[in-house]
């Protein structure tokens, strides 16, 4: 047989049955976090030859004019909505929202949510950048978020989900706790990096609402639908040990007048189960190095 490309040598392999039981506080079988996306689209970005920021020709005043949509309305929407079923934000923060529109970060800051990086801006890519450029980055992240939440970040979503492979070294040794950029579990996994420690946090792209609405095609009732079976299956599941399941949101779209309604009939059916553990993404992965 011929011989394929090597493994890239991420994270151990792990069959899903047979594992060594994680339990989660008060006999909950599935941890669940809200990831809000709250993000900066430039209307006119710096071009990057390996991938286009818009589809449209620069400056896409559609494209720029629809997300901001989530910094002026659709954010107070979501968000009391997910106060309202108890459940904190863990934020995947375009950092560069920090100065942009920081009412939209006191007001998550204000609420108790978690905040983590998701790069300076959504439309600027790691593609191409040099160590140097990553690690100007990273410490930006810190640096801002810690000024204007008083948070350091423990956590990281690249930037439209673009890496180099020196990413997740780089996240380690500079003491983050875990990544989101890895789908490959429905449980906190352990990344294998160069130096310290780094956990994969479950996030979603199969039940992420822009995967929902923009790919799929879901109507807003049916996107709630899914949140309630991923719920069902993993908090089942979850009984063996404990599970993990990501909410990945964005204000201009489950915000809107006509999803909103739908998605938080899925918040409380899923808020009301005893099986859930309304947590933030640290504390899930807190829980879980406390076991190993």
């Amino acid at each position: 047989m011929q011989e394929g490309a090597p493994d890239p040598g991420l994270y151990d392999y792990h069959p899903y049955r047979g594992r060594r039981k994680i339990a989660w506080p008060e006999g909950k079988t599935c941890a669940v976090w809200v990831a809000p996306n709250l993000e900066y689209y430039e209307i006119d970005p710096p071009a990057n030859p390996h991938r286009k920021a818009w589809a449209r020709p620069h400056p896409d005043v559609t494209g720029y004019s629809y997300r901001d949509h989530s910094n002026r309305v659709s954010h107070w929407r979501m968000a009391d909505a997910m106060e309202r079923h108890g459940f904190p934000g863990s934020v995947s923060l375009s950092v560069a929202l920090c100065d942009h529109h920081p009412d939209v970060v006191a007001d998550g800051a204000a609420r108790g949510w978690e905040f983590f990086s998701h790069g300076i801006y959504n439309t600027r890519y790691s593609y191409g950048m040099d160590e140097a450029q990553e690690r100007a980055i990273i410490e930006d992240s810190i640096a801002t978020v810690e000024r204007a939440t008083g948070q350091r970040i423990r956590g990281w979503l690249a930037p439209a989900l673009t890496h180099t492979p020196r990413t997740l070294d780089l996240l380690a040794e500079y003491g983050l706790d875990y990544t989101c950029d890895l789908y490959h579990d429905d449980q906190v996994q352990e990344v294998k990096v160069a130096s310290g420690r780094l956990a994969s946090i479950p996030y979603s792209l199969e039940v992420n609402d822009h995967y929902g609405f923009n790919v799929y095609g879901m109507s807003g009732r049916e996107y709630a639908d899914c949140l309630v079976r991923q719920f069902e299956r993993l908090a089942a599941e979850g009984e063996q040990s404990g599970t993990v399941m990501c909410i990945p949101l964005h204000a201009y779209l489950i915000g809107q007048p006509h999803r909103i309604g739908p998605f938080e009939e899925a918040l409380r059916h899923i808020a009301a189960d005893p099986r859930c553990w309304k947590a933030r993404a640290g504390e899930i992965v807190d829980a879980w190095r406390a076991q190993q």
